[in-house]
């Protein structure tokens, strides 16, 4: 087994684990919450092969572990103990504060992942690739159209990222609008 499988199996064991604990779903549907997350990392490895000087070793794991501190009781400390810390601050800064007001908490988010390596901004722009598929049947229109000028914002503050990904992004981004318009007759 390579280096990247390896590391693989344990990070998404790792994740998969901390999230069925808490029985988390991907939002709107009866999937266990491991897809989204193996989804996130597929976008990484496609983007890997695609992108010069990629480190999709570290990408994969990071990707994996994206939503571990948000989503789980999982610490910094433990992720750090386990893979690393430069892994656990690309986590951490893909994390968003719940301390600080709402409205500021992607901005702040964004700004701590530009201080990282690409790998990192990769794998906030394959999240929102990943999450922009048809909106749970229990959000609001104001919702749904908040999330895709998010994922504008998400597009625009990762510029020069990954090419690739800014691309697949940039196209899920305008297929979401279809969830943003209302029919009016």
């Amino acid at each position: 087994m390579s280096e990247l499988q390896t590391k693989y199996q344990k990070a998404i064991k790792f994740a998969a684990k901390k999230h069925a604990d808490k029985n988390q779903l991907i939002p709107g549907t009866n999937l266990p919450y491991v897809v989204h997350l193996s989804n996130v990392a597929m976008e990484i490895l496609i983007a890997a092969e695609k992108t010069d000087k990629f480190n999709s070793e570290f990408a994969v794991q990071v990707a994996l572990l994206h939503d571990i501190l948000e989503d789980t009781a999982t610490t910094f400390d433990e992720i750090a103990d386990e893979f690393g810390k430069e892994i656990a601050q690309a986590v951490i800064a893909l994390t968003k504060n719940s301390k600080i007001h709402n409205e500021e908490r992607m901005s702040d988010s964004l700004n701590r992942i530009k201080e990282l390596p690409k790998e990192v901004w990769a794998v906030k722009l394959a999240d929102r690739i990943t999450n922009l598929q048809p909106p749970p049947e229990h959000w609001s229109f104001e919702k749904i159209t908040a999330y895709q000028k998010q994922a504008v914002l998400i597009h625009t503050s990762l510029k020069g990222g990954n090419e690739y990904l800014e691309k697949r992004l940039w196209e899920k981004i305008l297929d979401y609008l279809k969830y943003c318009t209302t029919d009016i007759k």
